[in-house]
């Protein structure tokens, strides 16, 4: 049995909460799960930030014995400071070709830009230094 980390949808159309919890891989999205985790509540609050509630010490448990966080979980698990940033890359357009530059995940730029081109040269520009 692989266990996943996974985010479950709650609450109503157009409001969503989610529960972070341990489940089966095979169980669907809303079903069966071994254990809640924590909450995501996505939609800002009063204070203008996005809410969300872990018990790290089951999470850190459930990462040691082997279970694979899904993406979405792995992002929340990078903001709370339990996980290293995910492996990012940009991409140029839908459908395109992929920018493999890497990506700051917190600001979603290009962490080390291209290198600038030497200016070049002109003649007109030597003959006026010599």
């Amino acid at each position: 049995m692989v266990v996943r980390l996974r985010l479950a949808r709650l609450g109503c159309r157009n409001r969503p909460f989610y529960r972070v919890m341990a489940a089966d891989s095979r169980s669907p999205r809303d079903g069966k799960h071994i254990e809640v985790l924590g909450y995501f509540n996505p939609l800002p609050g009063q204070d203008g930030g996005k809410r969300m509630g872990l018990n790290f010490e089951r999470v850190k448990y459930w990462l040691s014995v082997g279970a694979q966080p899904s993406d979405p979980v792995q992002r929340l698990l990078f903001r709370a400071g339990i996980l290293p940033p995910p492996p990012m890359v940009a991409m140029g357009r839908k459908g395109g070709p992929r920018d493999t530059r890497p990506v700051d995940p917190l600001s979603g730029r290009v962490m080390m830009p291209d290198l600038p081109t030497k200016p070049s040269i002109e003649s007109g520009d030597q003959e006026n230094k010599s």
